[in-house]
């Protein structure tokens, strides 16, 4: 659908969003993970599967392929949890 007439982007605002929502630089290093996994054949879109870093970008490890697994979502995105269900620190 076209924007109303006059409308002008505020680029600031989307870029504020885009940060809260953490689609900063890291996440195009992550975006860009996947892609060279679905290249080299090892994941597929949609597949259940997530592109896991062996050493998390947060820790200082590197975007290289040696760095790169494939592991189920279920088990990339859970949490270690203590018995009355509050997340291990």
């Amino acid at each position: 659908m076209p924007s109303s007439p006059g409308y002008k982007r505020d680029m600031k605002r989307e870029r504020e969003t885009q940060l809260a929502r953490g689609e900063g630089p890291k996440n195009a290093a992550r975006k860009q993970a996947r892609r060279d996994m679905e290249k080299a054949g090892k994941v597929r879109p949609f597949d259940g599967k997530d592109v896991d870093h062996v050493i998390p970008l947060s820790k200082g490890g590197a975007v290289g392929k040696g760095n790169l697994r494939v592991k189920p979502k279920a088990e990339n995105r859970s949490f270690s949890r203590n018995p009355d269900g509050s997340m291990k620190t």
